[in-house]
């Protein structure tokens, strides 16, 4: 057992003499190591706050790639539609000057049918160029036919094969009659 006498009251509390031991045992604690274990504590909390910047940085990072890898597939799908699209109303403009050219022959009996398929078409982006009376744009319009004019510049006399735009873009130039 111990050297130093009981110090505790038969009432189980620390006398004023165990008490006084205890605050000098506690004032006996270096000063210097207090501040030295304060100091480890702060570099430590430090750390952890740097390494807690670094993960939160990282999945910033990884959410914005993510974010910008879901709008770059979205815009591709987006163009893949909008390609196919494209070839179907490519691939339907012969029908459609076939049902132009039937038109002129019978229009009451082919405008029901011909403005419907223009109709849809129209909603999925082709519009039909109107180019009569306009000024020739090589960009527009292939001449494959020329009649003396006014000297002035050159315009769209008749349309001979209608143009078509796909969103804006050329599907197919019209073939035109240039006067000028």
């Amino acid at each position: 057992m111990s050297d130093q006498p009981d110090q505790s009251r038969p009432d189980g509390e620390l006398s004023a003499e165990a008490v006084a031991d205890i605050e000098a045992a506690l004032a006996a604690v270096d000063a210097a190591d207090l501040e030295a274990a304060e100091e480890a504590i702060e570099l430590d909390v430090q750390e952890l706050l740097a390494e807690r910047d670094s993960f939160k940085d990282i999945a910033l990072r990884l959410q914005a790639d993510f974010d910008n890898y879901r709008k770059r597939v979205a815009n591709q799908q987006a163009d893949e539609v909008q390609r196919a699209t494209g070839k179907l109303a490519e691939a339907l403009l012969p029908v459609l000057d076939a049902c132009e050219a039937a038109f002129v022959q019978h229009p009451a009996e082919v405008e029901p049918i011909f403005n419907l398929m223009l109709g849809a078409l129209k909603k999925v982006g082709l519009e039909a160029m109107n180019l009569h009376d306009q000024p020739f744009d090589p960009n527009l319009a292939e001449a494959v036919m020329h009649e003396p004019g006014d000297g002035g510049e050159p315009v769209v006399s008749e349309v001979l094969r209608s143009g078509y735009t796909w969103h804006g873009k050329v599907l197919r130039a019209a073939m035109v009659k240039v006067r000028g």
